[in-house]
């Protein structure tokens, strides 16, 4: 008898560069070993948070995918249909990014369609695990059907989770109108609450060159790696032991480990491939993962920020999934499309940024900039000589409805700032409301006060952009003229909790 035979494997592979035959390969021969064969609905969910020359780092590599996806057609069983599927970063297209990516040319030359989620039916899927944050999440139908599923994420840090291997990709099983409910200091149980929506057959880690320090604008690290299993809980185990991270500290691994999912223990998964694990450890020595608070990340710069509790702190005395870790990705951003950033930030005076419930003193000069980010922001004192009391517009989460939650759109959210940015001149600070304030948002509102370049009206992708905005726009009016944005699903929940679709 195979001693190994009950575990969950996880093979690393040695993929110097991206090769596509390398990886079919690779992924064809962990399926073999593995028994899978692919049939029905399948489809594969790769991360595409953002994609062109300045986020060559950020995403899931075509070339990774088109391994997969003639992977899968060598072990065909049956497939109905073969889909890839996304949602990048919100106010962004998903149809811009998939071109961007390389994703379009890759689909068209392997011929695979694609299946953008916020432009789909979005299904609602009863939860009644205990310890759930909502009774019900709503996902893309493509998602909910599907008979195959395959996450293809990439091997990252992140600011609000220490990590983004399998399970945080589930992010983007959401469209944005529900991926950011619940994105606050909770959002690791989001995280894990969303393992309940369905669970891959194959997951295929793209670690060849993995994003250090950041998830939107990561410093690439050669890894070489390619990470296959069949198992998230085990899987993103084992790459944060690459990395010299307890998987029990990860609050969503260690969450879906305890509700069942599968194992975080070493001795509990059973590794293979023709990479040992202290060689690849050896590889990742020294990765520097996503975990800083905002007010050490901004030492030495322009910017002094200032953070206090969230509403619910009791839980954590900091909100990793929400306002602060944003505003680090959206400077990094801005830094990308303007190398003058910290210079203009010097000519402006220092920003001050202030988030949760804040108690202490705001040193702002004169001639300095105070802006104030997220409905949980609270502060008492004086500015610049006038008195100031920014009050909590927090709303409990229970109030969140996700049945009549909206889109954001880019130009929309462009209008909103600026008239706030515009009415705040003269004044002692300004205040974003939201829960959270999205990177978008924080791109838009810091590009005003800073005069930084707006990635928005960037002259080399403005076109591209707003065609595919604008196609987006016309698809989501057509779904809208067919009264279809929700379906009631027929999930129900297996004996373990985790759903039967």
């Amino acid at each position: 008898m195979n001693p190994n035979a009950a575990k969950p494997t996880v093979f690393l592979w040695d993929c110097p560069d991206y090769d596509v035959a390398r990886v079919r390969a690779r992924v064809r021969e962990s399926m073999e070993a593995l028994g899978l064969r692919p049939s029905g609905r399948t489809l594969c969910k790769p991360n595409l948070v953002a994609a062109g020359p300045l986020f060559a780092n950020a995403y899931t590599r075509p070339e990774v995918m088109e391994g997969v996806l003639l992977a899968l057609k060598d072990r065909d069983a049956g497939m109905t249909e073969l889909v890839v599927g996304e949602r990048c970063g919100i106010t962004i297209p998903t149809r811009y990014v998939f071109e961007h990516a390389g994703y379009d040319a890759m689909l068209a030359r392997v011929g695979v369609k694609r299946s953008l989620f916020e432009e789909e039916v979005q299904v609602e899927i009863p939860l009644t695990h205990p310890g759930r944050l909502r009774d019900s999440l709503f996902t893309p139908e493509p998602v909910a059907k599907a008979d195959f599923f395959v996450n293809v994420p990439k091997f990252k840090s992140h600011p609000w989770t220490t990590v983004t291997f399998s399970m945080k990709n589930y992010i983007g099983i959401q469209d944005d109108r529900h991926r950011l409910i619940d994105h606050d200091h909770r959002l690791n149980e989001k995280v894990a609450d969303l393992q309940y929506v369905v669970q891959p057959k194959l997951i295929v880690i793209d670690a060849i060159v993995a994003g250090e320090g950041r998830m939107l604008t990561p410093v690439p690290r050669a890894l070489k790696l390619l990470v296959i299993g069949n198992n998230q809980p085990a899987i993103d185990a084992v790459c944060c032991q690459l990395i010299g991270v307890d998987p029990r500290t990860v609050e969503h691994i260690n969450l879906a480990s305890q509700r069942g999912f599968g194992p975080i223990d070493l001795e509990q998964i059973a590794l293979a491939g023709d990479v040992s694990l202290d060689d690849a450890k050896a590889r990742a020595k020294g990765f520097k993962v996503g975990l800083v608070r905002v007010e050490k990340y901004f030492e030495g710069t322009g910017i002094t920020a200032y953070a206090g509790p969230p509403p619910e702190k009791e839980l954590t005395d900091y909100c990793w999934g929400g306002c602060p870790g944003a505003i680090e990705e959206a400077i990094e951003i801005l830094r990308l499309f303007d190398e003058q950033l910290d210079a203009k930030l010097a000519r402006r005076g220092r920003l001050h940024v202030i988030f949760g419930a804040y108690d202490g003193p705001i040193d702002a000069a004169p001639g300095d900039q105070v802006l104030f980010i997220g409905d949980c922001a609270t502060w008492k004192g004086t500015l610049q000589g006038a008195r100031v009391n920014i009050e909590s517009t927090y709303q409990p989460r229970e109030t969140k409805d996700p049945h009549h939650a909206k889109h954001d759109d880019i130009y929309a959210k462009l209008a909103s700032v600026s008239t706030k940015v515009a009415l705040a001149k003269g004044q002692s600070h300004l205040r974003l409301h939201g829960c959270p304030v999205s990177v978008a948002e924080q791109v838009l509102a810091l590009s005003s006060l800073t005069g930084a370049n707006n990635p928005v009206f960037d002259k080399t992708e403005i076109v591209a952009f707003n065609k595919a905005y604008l196609s987006w726009r016309g698809a989501m009016l057509a779904r809208t003229m067919k009264r279809q944005p929700y379906q009631r699903s027929g999930v129900t929940e297996r004996g373990d909790g985790r759903p039967e679709l």
